[in-house]
């Protein structure tokens, strides 16, 4: 039995996500500080010439252009904005709330990156193990997210929750699965106090960071 149940998953727009993302949206969809604060992320965790998925991505990766990678593989469900992505070595179009497995081999790439995407997995449970899988021995997930999302298209377990919980919802998926290190989480929340920011007063967007890293398998 997976974390969600059915009501859980549910979407308030439950028609085909291909339709929703048919059009390409080449805006990003959150501001420069959380980009810079991905993009150093990124940096600072992982290694030149490695092998990079980024998962659910768009037409900007965020990666830093000072250090070279052996491969990065993107995904994600509009073609014309994987197309446009200038860091991507090559990618696909996938749903991942029709199909949950990744066609790629075990063990395959050093890290697994998802970038303000995590709230629209249906069946997480499963798109996790199959980022296990694929990740190498040693290899990290970075999942980051902020506060904001296309409403109709999360769901609901996301678009019901505080900031802190859906923090807490992202640390069960990887726990979900064994063979993942207790995930480290990175907070930085808006520069600006919420009473102003109900006042009126913009903030920065609140960044969050859930990493996961596959255990060393072990010799018999």
């Amino acid at each position: 039995m997976g974390i969600l149940q059915d009501r859980d998953r549910s979407k308030l727009d439950s028609s085909d996500d291909a339709r929703f993302y048919e059009m390409p949206r080449f805006v990003t969809h959150v501001d420069e500080s959380f980009i810079d604060q991905l993009t150093q992320l990124y940096r600072d965790r992982l290694q030149a010439n490695s092998r990079i998925l980024d998962l659910m991505s768009s037409w900007v990766s965020h990666l830093p252009e000072d250090i070279p990678f052996t491969h990065v593989e993107g995904h994600g469900m509009n073609e014309a904005e994987l197309a446009k992505n200038p860091q991507l070595d090559h990618y696909i179009v996938q749903n991942l709330n029709h199909n949950h497995q990744l066609p790629y081999e075990d063990n395959e790439f050093d890290a697994v990156l998802n970038a303000v995407s995590i709230q629209y997995l249906q069946h997480p449970e499963d798109v996790f193990a199959e980022i296990h899988r694929i990740l190498k021995p040693g290899g990290l997930a970075i999942v980051s997210f902020s506060n904001r999302m296309f409403y109709q298209k999360a769901i609901q377990a996301w678009r019901e929750g505080s900031e802190a919980s859906r923090v807490q919802l992202v640390k069960r998926y990887f726990q979900a699965v064994p063979g993942f290190a207790e995930p480290e989480v990175i907070i930085k929340t808006s520069d600006v106090p919420p009473v102003l920011q109900m006042m009126g007063f913009a903030g920065s967007d609140p960044f969050y960071a859930v990493i996961g890293e596959k255990t060393l398998v072990k010799s018999a």
